[in-house]
Protein backbone atom coordinates (compact mmCIF):
# COMPACT_ATOMS: atom_id res chain seq x y z
CA UNK A 1 0.00 0.00 0.00
CA UNK A 2 2.81 2.34 0.54
CA UNK A 3 4.13 1.97 -3.06
CA UNK A 4 0.74 2.93 -4.28
CA UNK A 5 0.45 6.15 -2.11
CA UNK A 6 4.38 6.79 -3.11
CA UNK A 7 3.05 6.78 -6.96
CA UNK A 8 0.19 9.00 -6.50
CA UNK A 9 2.41 11.40 -4.88
CA UNK A 10 5.05 11.35 -7.36
CA UNK A 11 1.72 11.37 -9.91
CA UNK A 12 0.53 14.51 -8.45
CA UNK A 13 1.01 17.82 -10.38
CA UNK A 14 0.86 19.92 -7.01
CA UNK A 15 4.00 17.44 -5.55
CA UNK A 16 5.97 18.44 -9.03
CA UNK A 17 4.87 22.52 -8.11
CA UNK A 18 6.37 22.04 -4.63
CA UNK A 19 9.49 20.47 -5.92
CA UNK A 20 9.98 23.43 -8.42
CA UNK A 21 9.03 26.04 -5.99
CA UNK A 22 11.22 24.56 -2.81
CA UNK A 23 13.72 23.88 -4.95
CA UNK A 24 13.91 27.20 -6.53
CA UNK A 25 13.77 29.07 -3.74
CA UNK A 26 16.66 27.33 -1.95
CA UNK A 27 18.34 27.90 -4.94
CA UNK A 28 18.01 31.96 -4.73
CA UNK A 29 18.39 31.90 -0.72
CA UNK A 30 21.93 30.08 -1.50
CA UNK A 31 22.94 32.39 -3.84
CA UNK A 32 22.14 35.25 -1.80
CA UNK A 33 24.66 33.56 1.02
CA UNK A 34 27.32 32.65 -1.05
CA UNK A 35 26.91 36.29 -2.64
CA UNK A 36 27.68 38.00 0.65
CA UNK A 37 29.97 35.35 2.35
CA UNK A 38 32.39 35.24 -0.59
CA UNK A 39 31.77 38.95 -1.18
CA UNK A 40 33.23 39.30 2.18
CA UNK A 41 36.28 36.85 1.93
CA UNK A 42 36.86 38.44 -1.38
CA UNK A 43 37.21 42.06 0.32
CA UNK A 44 39.66 40.47 3.04
CA UNK A 45 41.78 38.43 0.54
CA UNK A 46 42.08 41.87 -2.09
CA UNK A 47 40.81 45.16 0.25
CA UNK A 48 42.92 44.40 3.92
CA UNK A 49 43.78 48.13 4.28
CA UNK A 50 39.58 49.44 3.79
CA UNK A 51 38.51 46.96 5.79
CA UNK A 52 41.28 48.26 8.43
CA UNK A 53 40.25 51.94 8.29
CA UNK A 54 38.49 53.01 11.51
CA UNK A 55 34.58 53.88 11.74
CA UNK A 56 35.27 57.35 12.64
CA UNK A 57 38.72 59.23 13.79
CA UNK A 58 39.00 58.18 17.16
CA UNK A 59 37.52 54.85 17.32
CA UNK A 60 39.61 51.99 17.61
CA UNK A 61 36.29 49.58 16.03
CA UNK A 62 37.50 49.18 11.94
CA UNK A 63 34.95 48.47 9.02
CA UNK A 64 35.89 45.48 8.87
CA UNK A 65 34.21 44.74 12.24
CA UNK A 66 30.42 45.64 11.48
CA UNK A 67 30.72 43.96 7.88
CA UNK A 68 31.55 40.47 9.66
CA UNK A 69 28.62 41.06 11.96
CA UNK A 70 26.36 42.18 9.06
CA UNK A 71 27.35 38.76 7.27
CA UNK A 72 26.34 36.51 10.58
CA UNK A 73 23.20 38.88 10.41
CA UNK A 74 22.02 38.00 7.06
CA UNK A 75 23.07 34.43 7.80
CA UNK A 76 20.35 34.63 10.61
CA UNK A 77 17.74 36.38 8.90
CA UNK A 78 17.96 34.72 6.21
CA UNK A 79 17.76 30.62 7.59
CA UNK A 80 14.56 32.61 9.82
CA UNK A 81 12.82 33.88 6.43
CA UNK A 82 13.65 29.97 4.54
CA UNK A 83 12.42 28.20 8.10
CA UNK A 84 9.27 30.33 8.00
CA UNK A 85 8.54 30.14 4.21
CA UNK A 86 9.15 25.98 4.58
CA UNK A 87 6.83 26.10 7.78
CA UNK A 88 3.94 27.80 6.57
CA UNK A 89 3.89 27.38 2.37
CA UNK A 90 5.93 24.36 1.86
CA UNK A 91 4.15 22.30 4.48
CA UNK A 92 0.83 22.94 3.46
CA UNK A 93 1.74 22.14 0.16
CA UNK A 94 3.08 18.80 1.35
CA UNK A 95 0.31 18.14 3.05
CA UNK A 96 -2.11 18.62 0.78
CA UNK A 97 -0.22 16.30 -1.74
CA UNK A 98 -0.02 13.63 1.17
CA UNK A 99 -4.14 14.16 1.84
CA UNK A 100 -4.92 13.49 -1.89
CA UNK A 101 -2.72 10.76 -2.33
CA UNK A 102 -4.29 8.96 1.05
CA UNK A 103 -7.79 9.54 0.36
CA UNK A 104 -7.92 7.64 -3.23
Amino acid sequence: MNDDIVARIEANPKYHELVRKRSAYSITMSILMIIVYYGYILLIAFNKEWLGTPIAPGVVTTIGIPLGVGVIIFTIVITNIYVRKANTEFDDMSAEVIREASKK
